[in-house]
């Protein structure tokens, strides 16, 4: 009886986490639409980070975290900064000037495909027949989406597209260096200071915007409240903890609900998300994420020598969004 009480807990724990972490993904898109309509986009991210930053260093602090990478991977730190922090997530919110929100998180979904291309293509890793055939299926329904899109709104769309897909890009090539570099790095150190670097940097380098506080909503101002304190804290403790109490597939599932959640809310918000044949093409997509994200028999032989660590929640989506 205690065990099975013990392993319902699990299981309760497990899916509030799931759920925490949808919501919040989610969520994030439909913020980041709100904050940009009345904030420039490089302001509102260092806006974005400044929020979260003391919040993690003071978690750091209390879990006895250290706050620098150790030596030898102190100038890795800066291009997490800056590779990670800085410049996706304000090619991110620069891309949702263009695009809906559903659009935006359907392109973040593809993030582990991208992960497993980087992976082949940098580290080597073997992978198996069918996470290749999802990795084609993904890309090819997504890009299909990318088109009926473009062409629904005449084109305009484009540079948002253009933006996100480099964000998604540069955050998988992170995670490949991660894996190799910070296995062994906290999620804390991971993330407290290179957040407060890139919030001081982007927050100074968006006063070339000439930000107008009077010209700023209420909601937009809430809406980066909501990207830093719960996307950028609660969000990326929630999936760490996930990744620590699931299995790695089940955690992964995260990437397939989080669309879908950001299209209901834009639909609630706005009235409207994506054209109806992307909606169709969802059901492709998905199916190609989730035969990438499912782990089965590798194809080749192991490599002799090197064995990479597995990455930790810190150089993942974050999504935190």
């Amino acid at each position: 009886m205690t065990a099975m009480t013990s392993q319902l807990k699990r299981q309760l724990l497990i899916a509030a986490l799931f759920a925490a972490v949808a919501l919040t993904w989610g969520t994030t898109w439909m913020a980041m639409k709100i904050a940009v309509q009345t904030v420039p986009p490089v302001f509102a991210t260092g806006l974005r980070f400044l929020c979260a930053a003391p919040i993690l260093l003071l978690l750091a602090r209390w879990r006895k975290a250290p706050l620098l990478f150790p030596a030898g991977q102190r100038g890795f730190q800066l291009c997490v900064t800056l590779f990670y922090f800085a410049i996706p997530f304000t090619l991110m919110i620069y891309g949702e000037r263009y695009t809906s929100s559903s659009l935006a998180a359907i392109i973040f979904a593809t993030m582990p495909a991208a992960v497993l291309a980087a992976s082949l293509l940098f580290l080597r890793e073997r992978t198996s027949l069918q996470q290749l055939l999802g990795l084609l299926i993904a890309i090819g329904a997504l890009s299909t989406i990318l088109w009926h899109e473009s062409h629904a709104s005449g084109g305009s769309q484009m540079k948002g597209m253009l933006a996100l897909v480099a964000a998604v890009l540069i955050h998988a090539l992170m995670y490949v260096q991660c894996k190799k570099r910070c296995a062994s790095i906290s999620v804390l150190s991971y993330n407290a200071l290179p957040c407060l670097g890139a919030g001081v940097l982007l927050t100074l380098a968006g006063l070339a915007e000439s930000p107008h506080w009077q010209n700023m909503a209420p909601e937009a101002l809430l809406a980066i409240l909501w990207l830093g304190v719960i996307a950028g804290v609660f969000g990326i403790l929630c999936y760490f903890a996930l990744q620590q109490n699931a299995r790695p597939f089940q955690a992964s599932l995260v990437f397939l609900v989080f669309p879908l959640i950001a299209i209901a809310v834009e639909n609630q918000f706005s009235g409207s998300s994506i054209s109806k044949e992307s909606l169709l093409l969802l059901l492709p997509f998905l199916l190609g994420l989730l035969l990438t994200l499912y782990r089965g028999p590798k194809l080749g032989r192991p490599p002799a020598a090197k064995k990479y660590p597995t990455a930790h929640a810190g150089s993942t989506l974050s999504g935190r969004k």
